[in-house]
């Protein structure tokens, strides 16, 4: 009985061939369908040339439950999301490798409300039922139809976050990536433009192709995002949008081509739903805390932290009744939208924001990112990331005001703050650094912790 390594804390991701095939994604659906007991799943893909025979296989492990398949065809993760909601679904599969390299594809599963899998219980047994494939008979009486009312109220749900009426003349420079953004922004702008909204855009890489001629879409990688920024500059735009694979992510530019920093945005969007919403909780990762918490607190509400990762996040969404919850990594989640993330929702926000204030991003950010400067994140491969951390830990013991176990290590030292985790599937450490208030002690910092972290013994 061969291992299943494609099965990560939360979802599915593997190269194509021995780690994941169209076998393989039939008998984690099957399983996924068994184990939730569901009667009807939500199914949608991305682009990439592997993920048409995979979904298809998809659709036969689930009418081998006869289970009733809602099929969305091409579209992106949080269609997926809100269509399981929506026709009140038991389960969801999106086939999406979003960001990996092209010989990679993946699953991304929701059970029903588009509640995220428990990674202890949920994805154990789908795990176990799809190794051991002690099926249950097959039933029959599935079937599949077309899911035709699904984006028309998807466009519908994204566009009631924003006050249309509000918005003024911008110009905003769109990258698909060649991803599955493009049609569904289309059918957004189109919403967009029948409620008056005075805004114009320009397409860069808008058909979804899955060959993705121009490199696989993740703008949160430095050598990606020259693209984008310079057609920022170029067409004079106010704004610039991009998105990865499956546009469950989405991140800014600038008018002057710089790329925004998640956790930066994050900020923004807090400060966005406090002003709807007063005192309400506000979700965010471990990693860069100090500009989102400032924020939060000073504009009445409660800043709830939670562990990296979206099932971690849409949990505590839930366990909170938080209004909304982001991550330094550009995922944003909103309690309105089955309390999952969208790419989508966020720039329409930000647009709203910028409208309301009656200034441009450069000037919404530049004061926080001075403020609050940060590292990014910063990979360190160890052999020994435990030794590592150790070290980190003995260096600093006397400078610690306090401390954070959350997620991985995290080390308040007054003047500045470090997160340290570790990988859960490679010899990784990943830092995070934050400071208050002086920009060139970021580097000295940083470098004082890579001398700790590639120490040998």
């Amino acid at each position: 009985m061969s291992k299943l390594t494609c099965f990560k804390a939360y979802d599915i991701r593997g190269r194509l061939g021995a780690e994941l095939n169209e076998d393989i994604a039939q008998r984690i659906a099957r399983a996924f369908s068994e184990v939730l007991g569901a009667e009807r799943v939500v199914v949608g893909h991305d682009p990439r040339a592997s993920s048409k025979a995979l979904v298809d296989a998809v659709k036969a492990g689930l009418l081998a439950t006869g289970a009733e398949v809602l099929d969305l065809g091409l579209c992106g993760t949080e269609e997926m999301y809100h269509a399981t909601a929506y026709f009140e679904a038991d389960g969801g599969i999106e086939v999406t490798a979003s960001h990996n390299p092209m010989d990679y594809n993946g699953l991304k599963m929701v059970k029903r409300g588009s509640a995220p899998l428990d990674p202890k219980t949920d994805m154990l047994a789908i795990k176990a039922l799809a190794t051991s494939q002690n099926f249950a008979p097959a039933k029959p009486g599935g079937t599949v139809r077309l899911a035709k009312a699904a984006r028309g109220a998807y466009v519908q749900a994204v566009l009631s976050f924003v006050d249309v009426a509000a918005l003024k003349p911008i110009k905003i420079l769109i990258n698909a990536g060649n991803g599955a953004a493009g049609p569904s922004f289309d059918a957004i702008a189109e919403g967009l433009a029948k409620r008056g909204a005075p805004l114009s855009f320009i397409c860069l890489n808008h058909e979804p192709d899955g060959s993705f001629p121009n490199g696989i879409p993740n703008p949160l990688l430095p050598e990606n995002q020259p693209m984008t920024a310079n057609a920022v500059r170029a067409a004079g735009a106010d704004l610039g949008v991009a998105w990865d694979g499956d546009f469950d992510r989405c991140f800014l530019f600038d008018h002057l081509g710089r790329f925004v920093p998640g956790e930066y945005v994050v900020g923004l969007l807090a400060e966005v739903f406090l002003a709807k919403e007063p005192a309400a909780r506000i979700v965010h990762d471990p990693r860069i805390i100090w500009n989102t918490q400032e924020i939060v607190n000073r504009l009445g509400g409660v800043p709830v932290m939670a562990r990296t990762g979206h099932a971690y996040l849409k949990q505590a969404l839930r366990d909170t009744g938080a209004v909304y919850g982001g991550e330094m990594s550009a995922h944003h989640y909103f309690r309105d939208f089955a309390c999952c993330d969208s790419g989508m929702i966020p720039w329409l926000l930000i647009v709203e924001l910028m409208a309301r204030r009656g200034v441009s991003l450069a000037d919404l950010v530049s004061e926080r990112m001075a403020a609050f400067p940060s590292s990014g994140e910063i990979n360190f491969q160890v052999a020994d990331t435990g030794a590592a951390v150790a070290r980190v830990l003995a260096a600093l013991k006397e400078e610690v005001v306090a401390r954070d176990d959350t997620d991985g290590l995290s080390l308040d030292m007054g003047t500045w703050r470090l997160s340290l985790r570790s990988s859960n599937t490679e010899p990784l450490l990943r830092l995070n650094v934050e400071l208050r208030g002086d920009a060139a002690l970021v580097a000295a910092s940083v470098a004082r912790l890579r001398a700790l972290i590639d120490a040998q013994g």
